[in-house]
């Protein structure tokens, strides 16, 4: 059973480049503090919800905007480049209101008006049943039925801004192997959140694990239709461009005074564009997963590549702890570990070692 709670939220034109500059200019003077306290904290959520950008995520008839998938990415792409820390919370919130979105219950109407204000704030924990710990022979969470209660033992081991949300919707696999979708109140009795991880990068991110002792998380998601967990799916690529491109741009403050790097410069520029260009085309033309992770894969390896470069230019300095170079190198390591299926990490991997990626090596020994 979802909440019950009333708001309102006020609607801004998104659509408008303009409107995204400016945002993206905002959410950059709260970038440092957002880098270590988390959104949540420095106000780059509450910023989220007045000017509209959770509205986005949310279908009209709940009390949103309900923005086309190209204007949803084009926020992700402008809020990375400046933000990533952000964008990853952000992506997070969004994936949980996608959950909810498929519930036939009564109060979503309303649970999802009150996630567009920002009055209520989810996050989602479903890497167990994903990408993370699926190689354990118990699952992680396990969700079991005593007539007409159900019960949540086990572990998220990856939740974003657990010690910052209100509802955490989870994922648990039942006895028979079924996998069942809940809302969860963070202030549920038996369940304990872990103090937030040190983490090379993103550690604003406030992620956390989240232990389940019993708790009693009412009735599971009761969805419209069938729903299936999707990894390395376009926001996770939209995020890994826009942090890309955001490098590119401190790359390009560096060639102001270095003529040199501007070669450099423009040849990422252009494949930024380039991988821009695929991105939007996929949605367009709503592509198999298989090239959907080719565009991860690619996408991924720009990311870390320009991180390298931004590092490389500014030379010593820019290996000193805190300098934006070594922030940006250890961020862009974060798109190796994170929601990637299988295929894309060991095509990673194949890539790192020069392996052929049709060699024996296969997602298998990941």
């Amino acid at each position: 059973m979802l909440p019950h709670t009333t708001h309102m939220v006020l609607f801004q034109d998104l659509t408008d480049p303009a409107v995204l500059l400016s945002l993206g200019d905002e959410i950059a003077t709260h970038a440092e503090n957002t880098r270590h306290a988390g959104p949540w904290k420095s106000g780059v959520f509450h910023l989220f919800a007045r000017t509209g950008i959770l509205a986005a995520f949310i279908p009209k008839d709940c009390g949103g905007t309900g923005a086309s998938e190209r204007v949803l990415i084009e926020l992700f792409l402008a809020i990375a480049r400046r933000c990533l820390t952000s964008a990853l919370a952000l992506s997070q919130w969004a994936a949980a209101v996608r959950i909810i979105d498929t519930s036939h219950d009564p109060s979503r109407t309303t649970l999802l008006a009150d996630l567009a204000s920002g009055r209520i704030r989810a996050t989602v924990g479903i890497s167990q049943i994903s990408t993370s710990r699926r190689h354990l022979s118990a699952p992680a969470l396990l969700a079991t039925q005593h007539e007409t209660q159900w019960s949540l033992t086990g572990l998220c081991p990856w939740v974003t801004g657990g010690d910052s949300s209100d509802l955490l919707i989870t994922a648990a696999v039942t006895n028979s192997g079924e996998t069942k979708f809940f809302c969860v109140p963070l202030q549920t009795r038996g369940l304990c959140i872990e103090p937030p991880m040190k983490l090379l990068a993103l550690s604003g991110s406030r992620t956390s694990a989240v232990h389940f002792d019993r708790v009693d998380p009412g009735e599971p998601i009761d969805q419209k239709s069938s729903s299936t967990v999707r990894t390395g799916g376009l926001a996770t690529s939209a995020l890994a461009l826009g942090a890309a491109c955001g490098s590119v741009d401190l790359i390009e403050k560096e060639a102001a005074a270095r003529p040199s790097l501007r070669l450099v410069v423009d040849e990422f520029q252009s494949e930024c564009r380039s991988v821009r260009d695929e991105l939007f085309d996929s949605i367009t033309r709503d592509i198999e997963p298989m090239q959907r992770n080719r565009l991860r894969l690619r996408a991924n390896n720009l990311v870390v590549r320009v991180g390298q470069a931004f590092l490389t230019a500014t030379k010593g300095t820019g290996f000193i702890e805190g300098h934006p170079a070594a922030d940006r190198v250890c961020e862009s390591l974060f798109f190796l570990v994170w929601s990637c299926p299988p295929s894309v990490s060991a095509a990673a991997m194949c890539e790192l070692a020069g392996l052929d990626p049709d060699s024996e090596f296969s997602s298998d020994v990941l």
